[in-house]
C-alpha cells in the first residue's frame, strides 16, 4: 500500500482512497483468513528511491527537488539520515512479516516512512 493510504495529501484524492482501501482490505482478509492460519499484512511505505516517479512523468531535475523535500521538509528521519528510504529496507520488512517472527502478528498496515505520517500535510 502506501503511507498515502494513512493520510490525506493535496490532490491525489484516488491514490489515496485506493491506498486506504488496500489497508481496509488487508484488515477485513486478515479476520476472513486467520480460522485457516492465514496472516495479512500491509506495508506502507514513504517515499523510496525507486523509478516509479520518473516512470510517471517527472524529469531528473524534478525527481532530485522531490527527493530534496522529502529529506529537509517531509520525512523526519530523513533529516538525520540525509536520505529516503532504500527499497532494500522495505524488503526487509517484507521478509519480517513472512518470516517466523512475525507468526502472532496479522490485521496490521505498517507505516516505513521515516515518520512522515506524524507530521500531516506539509
Amino acid at each position: 500500500s502506501s503511507v498515502n493510504g494513512k493520510q490525506a495529501f493535496a490532490k491525489c484524492m484516488a491514490y489515496c482512497m485506493s491506498k486506504a482501501a488496500l489497508d481496509m482490505m488487508a484488515k477485513c482478509a486478515s479476520v476472513d483468513l486467520a480460522p485457516k492460519g492465514i496472516r495479512v499484512n500491509n506495508v506502507n511505505p514513504g517515499v523510496v528511491k525507486t523509478n516509479i516517479h520518473q516512470t510517471a512523468g517527472l524529469n531528473d531535475a524534478q525527481y532530485e527537488a522531490f527527493l530534496d523535500r522529502s529529506i529537509n521538509v517531509t520525512h523526519p528521519f530523513s533529516q538525520s539520515l540525509g536520505r529516503v528510504g532504500e527499497p532494500s529496507e522495505v524488503a526487509e520488512l517484507i521478509a519480517f512479516l513472512v518470516g517466523g517472527s512475525a507468526k502472532f502478528l496479522t490485521g496490521e498496515c505498517i507505516a516505513i516512512d521515516g515518520a512522515r505520517q506524524n507530521l500531516g500535510s506539509r
